[in-house]
């Protein structure tokens, strides 16, 4: 099988599936994985053959996606501001907002220039926000946190291969009481909970099935709670003109911004990601 059948045939299965731009970017991603060989390479050697090791693991693959799995699932891996992490079902897949989020926090921390800030992921999942954030601020002191002991293997694991020094443990952001272990920090981030859970039918079948709904749910009545929490926990853990960074649902940008508010938070700024969403907030302690 030749690098050009394999695309084709990925491609005649994914179809069926995704739609075609998206279809394109997982064949891509699953050929580089297999190859080791960016795009315009395999287009240059479209017609030299797969080897035995990626011939071996393509029908895996292949029957894995028709299943409708997340291509990083089944690869281990997903790409977060520049760098590879590893991910299993245990951890949601980062997500191109939450890497706009971490990267504004990165620019602000620049702009900054602190010696040693101290930085705190509350709802670390795979660690990606944490670790990428040590990656770019190396004098930065990191923690992340989260309720699944699962999950904080993955983030483990993930400080490790990329080699950075980050502070896991486990903690529960409804139970106030564990936050006397929270450190004092200059930045607080969290991509908690936001989905009411009436929406989940509305959402992909490779999401509902596949990611751990912990990680994407709340109850209808309630669907601030983390927010509220966060908000509190802000209050008590952050250092004079702290800053608190947080993902959100699109529909409740204002309801969260309104929440901060009351709350006391100051310069309370709502920012759009790239398809022009209100997913972002920041505001000052």
């Amino acid at each position: 099988m030749t690098m050009q059948e394999a695309s084709q045939q990925l491609l005649f299965q994914l179809y069926h599936v995704y739609d075609p731009r998206e279809a394109r970017n997982i064949a891509d991603l699953v050929l580089e994985h297999l190859t080791g060989w960016k795009k315009i390479d395999r287009v240059i050697n479209k017609q030299v053959p797969l080897s035995a090791k990626a011939r071996a693991d393509f029908p895996r693959i292949v029957a894995a996606l028709a299943e409708h799995q997340p291509v990083q699932y089944i690869l281990g891996e997903a790409w977060f501001c520049g760098f590879q992490f590893y991910v299993n079902r245990q951890v949601l897949i980062p997500r191109p907002e939450t890497e706009e989020l971490t990267q504004w926090i990165i620019s602000d921390l620049k702009q900054r220039n602190s010696p040693e800030p101290v930085v705190v992921d509350m709802g670390t999942g795979s660690g990606c926000i944490p670790i990428s954030i040590k990656k770019n601020i190396p004098t930065a002191r990191v923690s992340g946190f989260d309720i699944s002991e699962s999950a904080l293997a993955v983030a483990k694991e993930n400080a490790r291969r990329l080699s950075v020094v980050v502070n896991f443990a486990i903690m529960d952001l409804i139970d106030e009481a564990q936050f006397d272990s929270i450190p004092l920090a200059d930045i607080i981030v969290s991509n908690p909970p936001y989905i009411p859970a009436s929406q989940e039918n509305e959402m992909p079948d490779h999401v509902t099935r596949f990611e751990p709904g912990v990680a994407l749910f709340v109850k209808d009545d309630d669907p601030l709670i983390f927010y509220r929490r966060l908000s509190a926990l802000g209050r008590t853990k952050l250092k004079e003109n702290g800053l608190l960074y947080l993902e959100i649902h699109e529909e409740f940008g204002g309801h969260t911004a309104d929440l901060l508010h009351e709350y006391g938070w100051t310069g309370i700024e709502l920012r759009k990601d790239m398809q022009g969403k209100e997913r972002m907030i920041r505001a000052a302690r």
